[in-house]
């Protein structure tokens, strides 16, 4: 199958086509179109106003072997299904559960990893109108609903996920800008609760709930302006990661209930957060269109990637491919029981990458070369995979043209200086999206403020071939510093009048102002209202660009650490960039032998990995009624 040029290319007819399999430098991905889950009746889900579709899983380590579980939401449709993955075709005759719901629809849900037995799972779901549900879709049983009177907010839940390590705790973040902490063995109370203030920062605050007997909220965070559209805790727990409509970063320590620091977005709201293995990155996309991957460490800005045509919907890092090479054996600074406490989807989540990177705290001066691997979905149906390379990680070494793209041969300057990248990080990465769609996450538990020096290295380390030294796009000839001075995009004689012409256009798309933007914007992107999202209506938005506009200048903002310019920080090119459905893309989960995506009209594709797609007998193969989607 042939296949089509890079989106930062231009697209072209190609991009129409749907694509049912792509290849990187692992080999080629296939769609299966026998392990498409969906409604049982198979017919396209008309999403018109509807909710983003999401996905969950969860193992509950059955001795079959098969104990992977998946739930999704369609309008106002729950199903809990058998996940067969690329092992079988998927039966849609025979939900375990599926719930109908009246007046309300369900926005996102999340399992219980520490609770789940083959008999029982704890599985929360949080509804348009803002209630929370406690379930048990296994013994089809409904244990208790929270915010039932709607006393404690009345608006969209847009993210509930289980507090890591806890059996009871959960957090739950509304449209309205304000999350909550929950206790399961807790009542709600019948009168609206009364607040006392905790600890309130800048654009946040945080009360505990005053009554005589404890109830329900424990906590009510209010953060930033505008709806919270998602969070993400740490690999270790620790922090939590939000993102808002008002186009803010925020990230906590949780359990100290103080801000860590801030990112803003280049413009519009951040809609989607994930956290790297190892905590030490944090990638959001949104309503610029750009992934903005920023260091936990640093506190800044070290790199956007630029390939969506629409507002980005997921992100997510694939713990899986991510890759670690080393100089030399290094002792491990951990114990295994740190990575046995964090797995919660009831089974070892590549710990030997995970226990890799870790070592990445311990002072030895010889770095590792670390390829992170981070997907993203969006509105324009298409999903991109995009690596993070040293030259981006270690911003101290020299960043010439000549080091970019793939052209490995070139990059034979020796860096120099020290390369700092650690971190502190937590909970579940890369849990998913809009909604607590429970994937990849689980890693090991990095120190909060470890220091990894690079040293003098001599490039007696670099990248083995097959890896692309850098997806990104510095910009030009002269080093780039840490503290992000104003770099010229200058083209090089050796990269070739492309380069040049992409470099070119980034800088003038960096320099147009907001009007322009917002003009070309409005011009040249109406494709942004055919894929907008259905629960937010033209009215609202502008609303909340009117509201942007009055509380933060972004003027004031662009260019300063919050928000470097364009030519101020590498732009990562997509390793791939595909159009794989009809509809827009709402989930993103990347899984040991296979990526799961769905789309709004509710069909959950599963993609083997390379060398994967084998799994399946040919009689199953031969059986399977075609996909839907392609």
């Amino acid at each position: 199958m042939q296949i089509s040029k890079m989106a930062a290319e231009g697209g072209g007819k190609e991009m129409n086509e749907i694509k049912t399999q792509f290849t990187t430098r692992e080999g080629a991905y296939k769609l299966l179109s026998h392990s498409e889950y969906s409604r049982p009746n198979r017919v396209p889900f008309n999403s018109q106003g509807s909710n983003p579709v999401k996905v969950s899983f969860v193992n509950v380590n059955d001795q079959s072997g098969n104990g992977d579980r998946i739930c999704f939401n369609v309008g106002r449709e729950l199903y809990f299904y058998i996940y067969k993955g690329v092992r079988k075709a998927a039966d849609l005759s025979k939900p375990i559960d599926k719930r109908i719901y009246k007046g309300t629809q369900p926005t996102c849900h999340d399992f219980n990893h520490l609770t789940a037995t083959p008999e029982s799972v704890s599985l929360l779901v949080g509804f348009s109108a803002g209630q929370v549900q406690l379930i048990d879709p296994i013994k089809k049983e409904t244990s208790k609903l929270f915010n039932e009177e709607r006393l404690i907010d009345k608006s969209r839940v847009t993210c509930v996920k289980w507090v890591p390590g806890s059996e009871s705790l959960f957090l739950v973040a509304h449209s309205s800008g304000n999350m909550y902490l929950y206790n399961v063995e807790h009542t709600c109370g019948t009168t609206a609760p009364h607040y006392q203030l905790l600890k309130q920062g800048e654009n946040y605050a945080v009360h505990t709930c005053k009554s005589k007997s404890t109830r329900n909220p424990l906590l009510k965070w209010m953060v930033g302006e505008g709806a919270l559209n998602e969070f993400a805790f740490s690999p270790d727990g620790k922090f939590l990661a939000c993102v808002s409509q008002d186009g803010f970063l925020r990230v906590f320590n949780f359990d100290a209930v103080e801000l860590h620091g801030t990112m803003k977005s280049y413009f519009g709201g951040l809609l989607c957060v994930c956290w790297s293995p190892d905590g030490k990155y944090i990638v959001a996309g949104g309503e610029d269109d750009l992934v903005t991957v920023w260091s936990f460490v640093d506190c800044r800005v070290i790199a956007r990637g630029h390939g969506h045509k629409s507002w980005v919907s997921v992100v997510a890092f694939d713990h899986y491919t991510t890759s670690v090479e080393e100089s030399e054996p290094l002792e491990f600074s951990g114990s295994d029981e740190d990575f046995q406490d964090q797995i919660h989807f009831g089974r070892d989540r590549a710990n030997s990458t995970q226990s890799r990177l870790s070592k990445r705290n311990s002072t030895d001066s010889r770095p590792l070369s670390v390829t992170y691997r981070f997907g993203s979905v969006g509105q324009d149906t298409q999903l991109c995979l995009w690596d993070l390379t040293e030259d981006i990680l270690f911003p101290h070494l020299p960043l010439s043209r000549t080091r970019t793209h793939t052209n490995v041969m070139t990059a034979t300057s020796p860096p120099g200086g020290a390369g700092s990248g650690s971190g502190g990080g937590s909970g579940s990465a890369g849990s998913g999206t809009g909604a607590p769609t429970t994937g990849t996450g689980n890693s090991s538990n990095p120190s909060a403020n470890g220091n990894n020096s690079g040293g003098n290295t001599p490039s007696a380390n670099p990248l083995p071939a097959p890896l692309p030294r850098s997806n990104s796009l510095p910009h030009g000839t002269g080093s780039t510093t840490a503290s992000g001075t104003n770099a010229t995009p200058t083209p090089n004689n050796k990269t070739g009048a492309i380069d040049g012409a992409i470099a070119t256009g980034v800088s003038k798309f960096a320099t147009l102002s907001l009007h322009e933007r917002r003009e070309r914007q409005h011009h040249e992107k109406d494709h942004k209202r055919n894929h907008s999202m259905g629960h937010i209506s033209s009215k609202s938005s502008d609303k909340l660009h009117l509201l942007a506009k009055t509380k933060t200048d972004p003027a004031k903002t662009l260019g300063t650490l919050l928000c470097p310019r364009m030519e101020d920080v590498p732009l990562l090119e997509p390793l791939i960039c595909k159009k794989i459905a009809h509809e827009r893309l709402t989930v993103l989960i990347f899984l040991e032998d296979c990526v799961v995506t769905a789309c709004q009209e509710g069909f959950i594709c599963t993609w083997a990995r390379p060398g994967k797609v084998g799994l399946l007998s040919s009689q199953n193969q031969a059986n399977s009624p075609s996909g839907t989607v392609v």
